[in-house]
């Protein structure tokens, strides 16, 4: 591809969409690559419930696609293909493909981060049916449901205090037989009257007709296997996987500064290299949501277009 792009966005998101968004209006010439398909985790969420101005019934899908079809409008290009290298210094920035080479005066990384999976037969069938890894997106969808959150660290132990507004009881399941979490956190959990825990325990297989309704549990040291079954008037439970999230960033190994793997930026999504953003789920951050990852893609964007009149 000999075009030369003013603005080149990798990652088809809420954070890439709404940088496109930003880029298209401000009339810069807009591309974002996306590997397979738009939405990022969004995607896999099937209702939506605390992004401002949701429509009834909104699900992830439904709006991905209208943010999709809205940086169509304001004029911003969409092509599929996965970037295999990044060569960012200098005036003009160039991205490897596997199907072209793409050239651009700046570069918004938005390619995400996907929560760790718990590692276990049925957790693909079931997410988005009684497997979630955001308390926040789906817990009220569990309300007087017993939960469960796999995990043992801050995450885990903070996103479990969270889900017990919720659900009747919530289940930690961790492998070790304390967490790892901090002592001020483990203070609070124990206390919670809604807390259980089970010890030295892994999840081995997620069940479900439709919807999951059934999960086999371990004991790591004894080896002995326990089957739980969703109560017959719930007809389901919840199961919440905080095990770590993993940035997609090993393009950028060596090239930009990263933190555990995240993408360091300032408050104006400005990492390292002049001419090259990143925003959403991919950099360091407090919060990982849809309205914070289009808030870092709107900011990203503007910055994007002062850089470019910079180099003019």
């Amino acid at each position: 591809m000999n075009k030369l792009y003013d603005v080149i966005v990798i990652g088809g998101g809420p954070a890439g969409l709404s940088a496109a968004l930003y880029a298209g209006r401000a009339r810069l010439s807009t591309l974002v690559i996306e590997k397979k398909k738009e939405g990022g985790q969004i995607a896999l969420t099937s209702e939506v419930e605390n992004y401002p101005g949701c429509i009834e019934d909104e699900s992830g899908p439904s709006l991905i696609d209208r943010m999709h079809k809205q940086v169509l409008h304001f004029g911003a290009e969409v092509v599929y293909d996965e970037i295999e290298a990044v060569f960012l210094e200098g005036a003009i920035k160039q991205l490897k493909g596997k199907k072209d080479v793409y050239k651009a005066k700046s570069i918004i990384i938005a390619t995400g981060a996907s929560s760790r999976p718990i590692g276990c037969p049925g957790e693909k069938e079931f997410t988005g049916k009684g497997v979630s890894y955001c308390a926040t997106c789906d817990g009220s969808f569990f309300e007087d449901f017993d939960i469960y959150v796999v995990g043992g660290g801050d995450t885990a132990v903070e996103e479990a205090m969270y889900l017990t507004k919720f659900g009747r009881s919530v289940t930690i399941i961790h492998r070790r037989d304390e967490l790892r979490a901090a002592k001020s956190i483990q203070d609070k959990v124990f206390k919670n009257p809604k807390m259980k825990f089970m010890w030295n325990t892994v999840v081995k297989e997620l069940r479900g007709d439709g919807i999951l309704n059934t999960m086999v549990v371990e004991n790591v040291k004894t080896g002995e296997q326990t089957t739980i079954v969703a109560d017959e008037e719930d007809m389901t439970f919840g199961v919440f996987g905080f095990i770590g999230y993993v940035p997609k960033t090993d393009i950028f190994k060596d090239i930009l500064n990263l933190d555990k793997g995240y993408i360091v930026t300032d408050e104006n999504m400005k990492t390292n290299i002049d001419g090259v953003f990143a925003a959403g789920d991919i950099r360091v951050k407090s919060l990982r949501q849809v309205v914070t990852a289009a808030s870092d893609g709107a900011i990203a964007a503007v910055q994007a277009e002062k850089y470019i009149e910079s180099l003019e």
